[in-house]
């Protein structure tokens, strides 16, 4: 059962970019919550407005109207407790594996044998052993997204939150990736909040899954996932699996004819 209380919530945020054309409205009174230590997904169709969204979570972006609540407080700025993974590994490339997670402990001025022994635990829970003192050239697309992942968590956030992580990888390696973040979020147990394009994704990794419509992006959608714990891509052949990826393509579909 879901944690009643909220850890991160949005309150009727809504985003309009400037433009020569009297303003692009991306997001209209977009309301939602996230509990702790529950998986959420955000689906929705291209473009519409799912990114700016999470960055708005993050601190990263200010909305033009409502807020965000974490912790109980407003969020007016990015915080360490909250982390995030970008579309891109966007890794050090003249960094080891290892001193690209080292990096947020640099930055906050952790002695040399905490930063070695945080950083060696998130190789381990990354499954990166044998690949500390590998470039960024030398990683395949999966591993470079394990390290970015690893950077993220190696200070301990309360939040993680993911923008398309798997993107830009191949269909099986993808499919290996969401398996492993289940298995790293089970090790971890902390808050995600993640964006993907693929319905199957998000069912198979979320407890809750919000459907954004079209831009002005709205929540049409927000469908719980009964699915029990632990969880197989063999799943992805049962019939409730495809009744709830149905629901999801349903209200996606709707949305946007």
């Amino acid at each position: 059962m879901k944690p009643t209380q909220d850890l991160l919530r949005a309150e009727n945020i809504s985003l309009t970019f400037s433009n020569g054309n009297g303003g692009l409205h991306v997001l209209d009174s977009i309301s939602l919550e996230v509990s702790p230590d529950e998986f959420v997904c955000i689906v929705g169709p291209s473009g519409c407005g799912k990114t700016s969204l999470l960055r708005i979570l993050a601190g990263l972006l200010e909305p033009s109207s409502g807020q965000v609540v974490f912790s109980g407080e407003r969020l007016a700025r990015p915080q360490r407790r909250i982390g995030f993974v970008f579309q891109q590994a966007n890794l050090m490339p003249w960094r080891t594996a290892l001193n690209n997670i080292c990096l947020p402990l640099e930055l906050a001025g952790l002695a040399r044998e905490e930063k070695q022994d945080r950083a060696s635990s998130l190789i381990e829970l990354m499954g990166l052993q044998g690949f500390e003192e590998m470039y960024p050239r030398d990683l395949s697309g999966g591993m470079a997204q394990r390290v970015a992942i690893g950077r993220a968590l190696v200070h301990e956030p309360d939040v993680l939150l993911l923008d398309e992580p798997f993107g830009s990888l191949d269909a099986l390696t993808r499919e290996r990736m969401g398996e492993e973040l289940l298995r790293i979020w089970k090790a971890h147990r902390g808050t995600l909040l993640m964006v993907t394009h693929s319905i199957p994704e998000a069912v198979l990794l979320a407890d809750r899954v919000i459907v954004l419509s079209e831009r002005p992006a709205r929540v049409v959608l927000n469908l719980e996932i009964p699915i029990p714990r632990p969880r197989s891509i063999d799943l992805t052949y049962t019939e409730e699996f495809g009744v709830l990826a149905a629901q999801i393509r349903g209200a996606i579909r709707v949305v946007v004819e």
